[in-house]
């Protein structure tokens, strides 16, 4: 395991990230119970308020939260420099995010002015200083590779554009801003939302822990030098053809897009295939889910505008599905598996001086066999999901009911390895 120009030294306390990683399962239950009662509503149309108010339970609560405590234990290690007022900046991510996405669903599906107003100011709260602090830090980072460190600063700058979208957004439905464009604003901040804050920074984060932590070859210089610019750069040309209004702009942009989903999905699964270690553990399954979902997803951005209107909206909240469930969970889970037990491990015998054999070691602190259980849970619920647009709302509930199970187990597995930490007389702070 090649950890070299890695700087532990710099790591935030433990509680810092533990904080967010123990927050993200919880929102991924009250997103799928949230989900049975509306289900009519959800899997007819993504633009409906319950579909939209689902979606950011799931992307602010649960891949907000990871995203951003991972980034908080990350920037440090892997690039090198601290995240200024890294203490302060958690706390406002933390309750932000909560609060904010708590109120912003509940304000999307009633429709609550007050509550979109209130869940603004939150969300703002939670997102600015992070966003700044995060933009010092890669600002100053001079020693990490530019193969991690590029994809990082563009997925901020995706990031600062999905939540400035998103504000604008907000005070439109709260009758505050002038709707004027509110189409286009929309498209907008789900694709640089899911693609241009999301994949791209799990394809920086990835070409650091999938050869470190999975034990594969690197990510072919190539590639990863060019990969990001191709997401960014399919991005762009939506953005400009949205707006312009230029349909073979939005073709060749939605082809760049499809082209990188796939490229990124099948690059990793290639060097999963070639790793040194045979074994497989509950880490390499849900990467495995997520690629695999990545790959199927890839034809539907050209697919999507050449099917016949009254399928549109099917297709596009199993797209959603199979993008949020099937890859950024799935990826998120995998990572937490592997983040979680590591920290504690590691912190532990920094504070403890502990010497070898004297601590639990990693499976210890989180036992491949209980991850592959939440693994299984997971998939069944994926696979169950996914045709849900297709089928009569009632058939979503078995699914739902198994991926509020599979969030419970990823909660209970992650949370025994923390009381185990402690047990040993570790500290979160």
């Amino acid at each position: 395991m090649s950890q070299t120009g890695l700087s532990y030294e710099q790591a935030p306390p433990y509680g810092l990230p533990l904080r967010f990683f123990l927050t993200a399962p919880l929102f991924l239950m009250l997103a799928a119970v949230a989900a049975i009662p509306t289900a009519a509503d959800w899997t007819a149309d993504p633009h409906t308020l319950a579909a939209v108010a689902l979606t950011h339970l799931l992307t602010l609560g649960v891949l907000g939260m990871v995203m951003q405590g991972a980034l908080l234990q990350m920037l440090p290690v892997v690039v090198g420099t601290p995240v200024p007022a890294s203490h302060w900046v958690a706390r406002l991510g933390h309750l932000g995010l909560a609060a904010g996405a708590l109120l912003l669903a509940t304000g999307l599906y009633r429709g609550s002015p007050l509550l979109l107003n209130i869940a603004m100011l939150a969300l703002a709260a939670g997102w600015l200083p992070f966003l700044a602090a995060a933009a010092v830090s890669l600002a100053r980072a001079r020693t990490a590779s530019p193969l991690t460190l590029i994809p990082m600063r563009l997925a901020w700058l995706g990031a600062l554009l999905t939540v400035a979208l998103g504000l604008w957004l907000a005070g439109v439905l709260a009758g505050d801003l002038d709707p004027n464009g509110i189409e286009q604003g929309l498209g907008l901040h789900v694709a640089w939302g899911l693609t241009g804050w999301v994949l791209l920074l799990v394809m920086g984060v990835a070409y650091q822990v999938v050869p470190m932590l999975q034990i594969t070859p690197p990510y072919p210089a190539g590639y990863a030098r060019w990969a990001a610019w191709v997401v960014f750069a399919a991005l762009a040309l939506l953005s400009l053809a949205s707006f312009a209004g230029m349909s073979s702009l939005a073709e060749a942009g939605y082809g760049l897009l499809g082209a990188s989903l796939a490229g990124f999905g099948l690059v990793t699964l290639d060097l999963q295939r070639r790793r040194r270690r045979r074994l497989t553990d509950a880490t390499l399954l849900f990467w495995r889910l997520g690629m695999l979902s990545l790959v199927i997803l890839a034809p539907l951005p050209w697919l999507y505008p050449r099917l016949p209107a009254e399928l549109q909206g099917a297709a596009a909240v199993m797209g959603g599905l199979i993008f949020l469930l099937g890859f950024a969970v799935s990826v998120v889970s995998g990572m937490l598996y592997k983040i979680v037990p590591f920290l504690a491990w590691f912190h532990l015998q920094t504070q403890t001086g502990a010497r070898a054999g004297s601590i639990p070691n990693m499976k210890e602190f989180l036992p491949d066999s209980e991850a592959r259980r939440h693994w299984w849970l997971h998939l069944v619920a994926v696979l169950w999901l996914v045709p849900a647009p297709w089928l009569p709302p009632a058939y979503a509930a078995p699914g739902l009911l198994l991926l509020a199970l599979a969030a419970y187990m990823l909660w209970h597995n992650l949370l025994g390895c923390v009381r185990l930490f402690r047990r040993y007389g570790g500290r979160l702070h």
